[in-house]
Parts: C-alpha cells; sequence; structure tokens
C-alpha cells in the first residue's frame, strides 16, 4: 500500500471517529479514495473503492456518501447539467471551475473578503451563511480540443 494511501486511510479513521460515525471499511474507503480524488462522482467514486475493497454496492456508496456528508466530512456540489460530485473540503467557503463540456471541477479559493464572499444587495432579512458561486468555462483539455486541427481528447471521469 502506497503512503500516501496510508495516510490517506489514517485521516479517514481519525475523521469517522471524530464524527462519532461507525468505522467501517465502505467509510474509511471512500474517505480515502476521495482524498485523491476529489470532485468524483457516485459512479467514479464505486468504482474506486470496488478497486480497494472487491464488492461493494452503487447502494453501500450512496449511504456512506450521505452519512459522511450529513456529519460534515464530505461535501456535495452539484453543478447544473452534471452528476453530484464529492469532496474532503469542507469548512471553507470556497467556490468552482466547472467545464461546460467535460465537467471537470476544480477548487476556486474565496473571491473576495471575508466569508460569506459576497454580500447580496439585499439580504431579505436572510442571515447569510455560505456563498456559492461556480465558475463555468472549458478546461485546457476541452479548449485544445475546440481549436481546428487538434484531435479531440477523450476524458474519463475515473481521473478526476
Amino acid at each position: 500500500m502506497a503512503s500516501t494511501t496510508v495516510d490517506a486511510d489514517g485521516a479517514a479513521l481519525k475523521a469517522l471517529r471524530q464524527a462519532g460515525l461507525r468505522v467501517t471499511n465502505p467509510r474509511r474507503a471512500v474517505l480515502a479514495w476521495l482524498t485523491d480524488h476529489p470532485h468524483s462522482t457516485v459512479d467514479a467514486i464505486g468504482a474506486g473503492v470496488r478497486e480497494q475493497l472487491g464488492t461493494v454496492s452503487t447502494q453501500a456508496v450512496y449511504d456512506v456518501l450521505s452519512a459522511c456528508t450529513e456529519a460534515g466530512l464530505l461535501r456535495r456540489i452539484e453543478p447544473a447539467g452534471h452528476p453530484a460530485r464529492f469532496e474532503r473540503r469542507v469548512g471553507d467557503n470556497h467556490h468552482h471551475l466547472v467545464c461546460r463540456r467535460c465537467g471537470r471541477a476544480e477548487d476556486v479559493d474565496c473571491v473576495i473578503g471575508a466569508e460569506p464572499c459576497l454580500t447580496p444587495s439585499d439580504d431579505q432579512g436572510f442571515a447569510v451563511e455560505e456563498a456559492e458561486v461556480v465558475f463555468w468555462g472549458l478546461c485546457p483539455d476541452c479548449v485544445l480540443d475546440e481549436r481546428p486541427g487538434l484531435e479531440a481528447h477523450h476524458h474519463k471521469e475515473a481521473k478526476q
């Protein structure tokens, strides 16, 4: 087992215990896998976890993601027109860049100011806690695909 995998598994174990969640192999595997593969879809997470553990049902992956998101160990992002994605980076108010074509997502730190980063012109009496900003465009690979004379690149979701 590679050193980063051992570190990610140890961090997953610690996070589960601190959150008061029961420690299971699927929970450890999902959290450890997401450490190295942020912004992954359920399908990509399931494939990655199955490589580590063998048989794990898709429903089990959904259950782990739900419990860990509810416990604050994961963040779910839902870019319009793309499947939901999950990441371990929680507890800050960061934003995302999302490719319109392949769905690649990358973190962007808070745009300006202190949390919640953006102040609405009229908060309508809300106590604003967070702002969610998604920057849409084409990732560098898809920009290259747009250029004449270049062969199209095919992206694999598991790469994300």
